[in-house]
């Protein structure tokens, strides 16, 4: 049997890794940290399974075309 983590997991470890490596220290941004994080490889992959389309991508990412035209611009995976 898998012991495979779902991506709440995952988030959910690593946010508790960090809270630990500041040692009591006051986090900074922490939304947009994670949003960062998580929002730049999941346009990589969605972009490399729907072939470079965007419209398709869009679609299955459930946003505008323009949205995602302007997060891939943002993210530096078109120019």
């Amino acid at each position: 049997m898998s012991s495979k983590k779902n991506i709440q997991d995952c988030i959910k470890d690593n946010l508790e890794g960090y809270f630990h490596d500041l040692r009591g220290a006051e986090p900074f941004a922490v939304y947009d940290m994670v949003v960062n994080a998580v929002e730049r490889p999941m346009l990589e992959v969605v972009m490399q399974r729907a072939e470079g389309n965007q419209s398709r991508a869009a679609e299955w990412l459930g946003i505008n075309r323009n949205t995602l035209r302007r997060k891939l611009i943002e993210h530096k995976l078109i120019k």
